[in-house]
């Protein structure tokens, strides 16, 4: 199966060279595709040399949007069987697609997403204030859609290409997560956990989400799950 890596971008130009590196040394059949989104750090720069490289599309937004709307760009953009999220930071490993791909391959699963929290019981690296909401959120978000998650916010997320092609994404920043899981579970969608390792960053090297996106993020629980 072809795998879809859909990235979206916005300032990684410490980082963007690296994750791709990382992304295309995985051994698997795959196509990245990175949507910039109107980054002003050098990184729309080093991506049109980028783009050059074998396996890998680039698309610019000409106006800052937010995370989901590079996403929803990138979904359509996408042509494999399988479709996955990796942000430009390297928090996620890509070294971990097969085994968050291998749910759907072996047709256990609809969706697979990658949990930080395995068991339910492990903190990962990073704030205690974000890991406590991130908590909070999951929690709400699983009382509205009856999932049983441990990780609703986490960045990976698989999908099959038909499946995320044919749902319609309306959030522009980080309700893209909230909104996708509400979606999943009216589809009644089958969705596995794998643990993922994962090295966080502070905001001082990056991190974007702040407390307003976790304000959003409530209000998108209620909205997409009823």
């Amino acid at each position: 199966m072809k795998l879809s890596v859909v990235m979206p971008v916005y300032n990684e130009a410490g980082h963007i060279e690296s994750i791709v590196d990382a992304v295309l040394a995985v051994p698997v059949e795959k196509e990245l595709v990175i949507v910039d989104d109107c980054s002003r750090d050098g990184t729309r720069d080093k991506l049109a040399v980028i783009g050059r490289r074998p396996g890998i599309r680039v698309l610019f937004h000409q106006v800052n949007q937010g995370k989901g709307a590079a996403l929803r760009t990138g979904f359509a953009a996408a042509t494999g069987d399988l479709v996955i999220v990796q942000d430009a930071d390297l928090e996620y490993d890509p070294r971990e697609y097969p085994r968050l791909i291998a749910p759907v391959v072996a047709g256990e699963a609809d969706v697979v997403y990658g949990t930080r929290f395995p068991g339910g019981g492990v903190q990962p690296p990073g704030s205690f204030v974000h890991t406590l909401g991130n908590r909070a959120l999951t929690f709400v978000s699983n009382l509205v859609t009856g999932f049983h998650l441990t990780d609703m916010e986490t960045c990976y997320k698989v999908f099959k290409r038909p499946l995320i092609q044919g749902i319609r994404i309306e959030e522009n920043r980080f309700g893209f997560e909230p909104e996708i899981t509400a979606k999943l579970a009216r589809r009644g969608c089958r969705i596995r956990e794998v643990a993922v390792s994962y090295s966080g960053r502070s905001y001082e090297e990056g991190k974007k989400i702040g407390w307003k996106d976790a304000v959003r993020a409530i209000l998108c629980i209620f909205k997409y799950g009823y």
